[in-house]
């Protein structure tokens, strides 16, 4: 697998009951998409997913989500249908692991772009357990990540976005099929003690806080660069925040500047993914 590869194309409905499905997953309740006829622009979050044996590294225990892009140039609209293509477009070294970075862009049907993501998913450079319990990452090694300052500066809070990722929810998410983001033997068998809940989930919810900040602001124009820093386990709660940082002019208009975040909603608020997203106003 070379940097240029094809992975695959497809063509995906943005159907009320898709819409539907997904709104449900994250109780999200936004009027653009139930009165306006938009769609959350994350719908298919997980298409560069949908044939990973095409791309991923064979050294599949210890694999990560590391980094997550989005940018949004227009609307999804419910009733219409998508033009996927998934193309690995960089490969990189850091550290002890091997990155692939993948790009799907989303297009409507007359080839116009609407989403464009870049997905960095890590594997180990060698194939073996970083503990004596034989996990590449455990609950309590996982915990002990020292946690960071965020969301420092004097500029607003936006409206926080809670979920419960309950097992139900990762099955909503990740499956229909037993995997490690769905089923603990599965994730065992990857060298993780626990369900893994997959890394997108918490850019979907970054999304949600955005969109209901910003509106169609977010829903064209948006931007979403972050990076996943800690492990997301089965049955935790997480908060979605962000705060302001600044605005910059763009053409006639003018971007908002967010810092954004992930936390568990527990004594250490440890963040999941943390980074910068940002929309028009």
């Amino acid at each position: 697998m070379r940097v240029g590869d094809l992975v695959h194309t497809a063509q995906r409905a943005v159907s009320p009951e898709v819409v539907a499905f997904y709104c449900d997953t994250f109780r999200d309740r936004n009027p653009l998409y139930a009165r306006d006829g938009f769609a959350p622009p994350l719908l298919y979050h997980s298409e560069v997913y949908a044939h990973i044996e095409r791309w991923y590294l064979r050294r599949l225990v210890g694999n990560l989500h590391a980094r997550q892009e989005w940018q949004l140039f227009a609307p999804l609209r419910t009733g219409t249908t998508l033009a996927t293509r998934s193309t690995i477009v960089e490969r990189y070294r850091k550290r002890d692991r091997d990155f692939v970075v993948n790009e799907v862009d989303f297009c409507d049907a007359d080839g116009r772009l609407l989403v464009r993501s870049r997905t960095h998913q890590s594997f180990l450079a060698e194939q073996k357990p970083d503990d004596a319990k034989g996990y590449v990452v455990d609950r309590e090694s996982a915990a002990k990540k020292e946690r960071r300052p965020l969301g420092e500066g004097d500029g607003a809070e936006l409206e926080p976005v809670e979920l419960e990722v309950d097992l139900a929810t990762c099955w909503r998410f990740s499956g229909p099929a037993k995997n490690y983001h769905t089923d603990r033997d599965e994730a065992v068998k990857l060298g993780f003690p626990d369900v893994v809940v997959q890394g997108m989930l918490s850019t979907c919810l970054v999304s949600q806080l955005m969109a209901n900040a910003f509106g169609k602001g977010w829903l064209a124009g948006g931007r979403m660069d972050v990076k996943l820093v800690n492990v997301l386990w089965g049955g935790e709660r997480v908060r979605a925040r962000g705060k302001v940082r600044g605005e910059e002019a763009e053409g006639g208009a003018r971007r908002t500047l967010v810092d954004v975040w992930v936390e568990k909603d527990d004594a250490g608020r440890r963040p999941v993914i943390v980074g910068a997203a940002s929309a028009l106003s």
